[in-house]
């Protein structure tokens, strides 16, 4: 009976030595497999690591280059506000200069006017007190 237990004892060595065996070379295969899946994805990720990097490439001197336009359409805006404020002031100069003489044309014309009335009316208090000649003596009654 001795001999049986060696004998399946033997066996039952011989069956996990080839299970084993069986594991490492699978194990192996795995590995090879899993080396050749990374060599065939870091083929196919290179290209588009290479695209990536020439489209952000892109993308970054395209913002540099709308930056620069925004910039250059600010510094047009504020040429233009500049020059709008210019015109305003010198067309509210324009208006007001002729407008203030205007003004002091009509000053001068009212002016005038009112000497010319003064001058009437000193004449008329001239022509009514005229000396020598009386209210009284003019009166019939």
């Amino acid at each position: 009976m001795s001999d049986l237990f060696l004998g399946i004892i033997a066996i039952s060595v011989l069956v996990m030595a080839v299970i084993q065996v069986s594991a490492v070379v699978a194990g192996f295969r795995l590995a090879k497999r899993v080396d050749q899946m990374a060599q065939h994805l870091e083929q196919d990720i290179k290209p588009l690591i290479a695209n990536l990097t020439d489209v952000t490439a892109e993308l970054s001197r395209t913002a540099n280059l709308a930056s620069r336009q925004v910039e250059r359409v600010d510094h047009l805006f504020s040429d233009m506000a500049q020059r709008v404020d210019q015109t305003l002031s010198v067309a509210q100069q324009f208006v007001q200069g002729p407008a203030k003489n205007g003004l002091a044309l009509l000053s001068g014309v009212q002016a005038a006017v009112s000497a010319f009335r003064g001058i009437r009316e000193a004449s008329r208090r001239r022509r009514k007190v005229t000396p020598g000649v009386d209210d009284e003596s003019l009166f019939i009654g």
